[in-house]
C-alpha cells in the first residue's frame, strides 16, 4: 500500500481509502490529512469537529472495511511516533503514541528483555488501536500489561487520562469498541524486566515451543514461533500474498451458554465476566458450516474468498469490491446460524457499511 505524502497540517490530499486499508478496499475520501504529532491528531480532530465535518481516524488501517463509495469527510492519519521509557527495579512503564507500529512496540521490547509483549508479535497496525478491541492473541492481550491511556473526548473536546478499568476492557472489546466519541492518544504499558515471556497458556503455542502450558519461554523464543504460526495462517502482511490482505479475523469468536455448545466445536472458559458462558471457536463453525479455506474462489464470487490459509480471514484477491465482501460475510454468517443456531458478528469495524 502507497503511504499517503504528508501535508501541512490542515491542506487536503485527496486519496482512496484503498490505499489506506490492509483490505485494499474502500471509496475515495473527501480529503486526507496526516497527524504527525499527539498535539497536531488533537488540534485535527478538534477543527473538524467544530465545523461539523465527519471524522474517520485512520491508523494502519489493518481493522477497517470501508463502503465503495467512500468516506464524506476528512480523513485524519495517525502518524505520532513518540516513545518513553520509564525505568524501575523490575519493571519498565513506557508510554507509546497512537502511531507507533505496534510490531515495532513489540520487536524492541523482546530486544530490551521486557517481558509481556511477544505473544502478540505480528499483529498488524498502530499501538492507539490495540486498546480499542483489546487485540490479543496466544492467550495474551494488551490489557494484561496497560496501566494508563490518554484519549480525546469529542464530545467535551478535552484530553483525559484514563485508568484500565475505565477502558472496560473484554474479550476483544472495550469503551472504545462501539463508539467514535473518543481517540486514544497513547498507552502506557507496564512490563517486567526479564528475558521470559508470561507463562504460556495457548496450548498450539506451549506445543510448538515445547513446553508444558503454564509454564515459561524465553520471549524471543515465543516472537518467533508467533511470526511463524502467524505466516503460516496469513496473519502477517505481505504484499505478495492475497491471503494477508485482509483484517486478520473477520468474525469474533462468539459466547454460548454451556448447554449450547455445538457437538464437536472446541470450546473454553474465559474469566471476563462473561457470566458462565463459554467461547467457541469461529473458524470451526465456518468450516463445519461448509465454508472451508479458499470458499469463494471457484464459486463465481468475485475476488473476494476466505483465505486458503485460515478460514477465519475473508480476503480480497485482487481487484474486489467492499459490497462483494460483505455478500461472502453475510453467507458464511447466515450458513452458520442455520447450521448451529449461533450468530457470529464481525470483529472488523464496518465503515458505511452494515452487516
Amino acid at each position: 500500500m502507497s503511504e499517503p505524502v504528508v501535508q501541512p497540517l490542515g491542506e487536503p490530499l485527496s486519496q482512496p481509502l484503498a490505499e489506506l486499508t490492509t483490505l485494499r478496499l474502500g471509496g475515495p475520501a473527501a480529503r486526507v490529512v496526516t497527524a504527525p504529532d499527539t498535539e497536531s491528531l488533537v488540534r485535527l480532530v478538534r477543527a473538524a469537529d467544530a465545523a461539523g465535518e465527519p471524522v474517520l481516524v485512520v491508523g494502519g488501517g489493518s481493522n477497517l472495511v470501508v463502503a465503495d463509495e467512500g468516506w464524506p469527510g476528512v480523513v485524519v492519519l495517525v502518524r505520532s511516533s513518540a516513545v518513553e521509557v520509564v525505568e524501575g527495579e523490575d519493571q519498565v512503564a513506557v508510554r507509546v503514541d497512537a502511531g507507533v507500529q505496534w510490531d515495532a512496540l513489540v520487536a524492541r521490547s523482546v530486544d530490551a528483555g521486557w517481558s509481556g509483549l511477544a505473544a502478540m508479535s505480528g499483529i498488524p497496525g498502530l499501538t492507539g488501536a490495540t486498546p480499542v478491541q483489546n487485540v490479543g492473541a496466544y492467550g495474551s492481550e494488551v490489557a494484561d500489561v496497560i496501566t494508563g491511556l490518554q484519549v480525546l473526548d469529542r464530545h467535551s473536546g478535552s484530553v483525559e487520562d484514563w485508568s484500565p478499568e475505565r477502558g472496560g476492557f473484554g474479550f476483544r472489546t472495550s469503551a472504545f469498541k462501539h463508539t467514535d466519541r473518543y481517540v486514544v492518544l497513547s498507552v502506557t504499558f507496564e512490563l517486567r524486566r526479564s528475558p521470559d515471556a508470561p507463562p504460556v497458556r495457548y496450548l498450539e503455542l506451549a506445543s510448538r515451543l515445547g513446553v508444558e502450558p503454564g509454564r515459561s519461554a524465553r520471549s524471543t523464543q515465543v516472537r518467533e514461533v508467533v511470526l511463524a504460526l502467524r505466516r503460516s495462517k496469513g496473519m502477517v502482511l505481505d504484499a505478495a500474498d492475497p491471503d494477508t490482505w485482509s483484517v486478520g479475523s473477520f468474525f469474533v469468536n462468539p459466547f454460548v451458554e454451556p448447554d449450547d455448545i455445538p457437538p464437536g466445536c472446541p470450546h473454553w472458559s474465559v474469566d471476563d465476566g462473561t457470566a458462565g458462558q463459554v467461547k467457541l471457536s469461529a473458524a470451526w463453525l465456518i468450516e463445519h458450516a461448509g465454508f472451508g479455506r479458499g470458499f469463494g474462489l471457484d464459486q463465481g464470487r468475485g475476488a473476494v474468498a476466505v483465505s486458503t490459509k485460515h478460514s477465519l480471514a475473508l480476503t480480497n484477491r485482487g481487484d474486489a469490491t467492499t459490497a462483494e465482501l460483505l455478500d461472502l460475510a453475510q453467507v458464511i454468517r447466515d450458513g452458520v446460524e442455520r447450521r448451529f443456531g449461533v450468530r457470529l458478528r464481525p470483529e472488523a469495524r464496518l465503515v458505511g457499511v452494515e452487516l
